[in-house]
């Protein structure tokens, strides 16, 4: 098991309730960004009801207390999570680093989708909606395998970051599989990977490869849909335009997306079986998180929020107490023997 043996940096925050944020690299790229950031899917769209004025005091509250990293991409509400990314840090460009993706706009089986024309136009109008000249991170949002193993792509996003357009270009993966694969392309910088208490896998082989080869990690579903909260119980109903209602069998696009692909009731009930990890951490979201953090290939974990409440409480993760040898041990087990066997879909 990787434990993270080291921390990079400290920052003093403004409210005295989050005691520190540490900083790590990602990969070989020369940013430094906050091993607990997020993803802005959920202020995006996809998830139920929003409100965007929450939203951005949210992201002022998560930047407040030393946050400087987001994941986004153009699909999250057509653009939207985007251009309250551009409200939220504007005139902070040079502080705070984006992450962006690209493809799913279009058709991604197509290869059409990932071609200089293409992949320029999806640039340039992130670029537009994020109100900024260059994007730290751009990242292909879950191709398939075969686009991939083409590589063309790879040639495109080379020369978008020699115009400037990019700083840096990663790829967000489904599979252990496609995450090694990309590894073999000496230019991406970072992998984007559903990890978590659930999906423990990558741990195998994928993470030490990509540390042996400079490649960061970004931590996606890192709650499992909120799942590894213990908020939810086996009647819990979600909203109409939620994914969480019309995505939980895999209906509109990878199952592992949600509930990190466990069927919902089955989810519940091995997420119950952790309640023991809420012990001297707080909650069950505070364990889940810190559970990651203690992973030294990871250089940050984005979950998602729609509030502040939601922002506070998993900074909160920082201050969570260390999982002892004991209990990781306890925790990979029970991946083994309980979860792995119940996870549908490729991974």
């Amino acid at each position: 098991m990787l434990r993270l043996l080291f921390h990079n940096e400290i920052y003093s925050n403004k409210n005295s309730g989050v005691r520190k944020m540490n900083y790590r690299q990602i990969g070989k790229t020369d940013m430094k960004v906050s091993e607990l950031s997020f993803g802005t899917w959920a202020i995006g769209g996809s998830w139920g009801s929003t409100d965007d004025q929450e939203s951005l005091r949210a992201l002022d509250y998560a930047m407040d207390n030393g946050v400087n990293f987001f994941d986004t991409a153009d699909v999250y509400g057509d653009g939207h999570a985007e251009e309250l990314l551009a409200k939220a840090t504007k005139g902070k460009h040079s502080e705070i680093h984006i992450a962006t993706k690209f493809c799913r706009a279009g058709d991604i089986y197509d290869p059409a989708t990932y071609s200089m024309e293409s992949v320029t136009k999806y640039a340039e109008d992130s670029l537009r909606r994020l109100g900024r000249e260059q994007i730290d991170l751009f990242q292909i949002h879950c191709p398939p395998i075969e686009i991939l193993r083409d590589g063309q792509v790879f040639d495109v996003l080379n020369r978008l970051k020699e115009q400037g357009k990019i700083r840096y270009y990663g790829v967000s993966v489904e599979t252990v599989e496609e995450g090694l694969l990309c590894l073999e392309n000496p230019n991406v910088s970072s992998l984007q990977v559903i990890f978590n208490m659930f999906r423990q896998k990558p741990i195998e082989e994928l993470f030490p490869k990509a540390q042996e080869k400079g490649v960061g990690i970004l931590a996606r579903v890192p709650l499992a849909s909120g799942l590894l909260t213990g908020k939810f119980k086996v009647d819990s109903q979600f909203e109409e335009d939620d994914h969480r209602n019309f995505n939980r069998d895999g209906a509109a696009f990878n199952v592992g997306e949600t509930f990190a692909g466990l069927e919902f009731k089955k989810g519940v009930e091995l997420s119950d079986k952790l309640a023991w990890i809420e012990e001297e951490r707080g909650n069950r979201t505070r364990a889940a998180l810190k559970w990651i953090l203690e992973h030294e290939a990871v250089s940050s974990v984005i979950p998602g929020f729609k509030n502040v409440k939601q922002v506070e409480d998993n900074l909160q993760a920082l201050n969570a107490a260390p999982f002892s040898e004991e209990e990781l041990a306890r925790l990979e087990q029970f991946y083994a023997a309980e979860v792995r066997p119940e996870i549908r879909g490729p991974y």
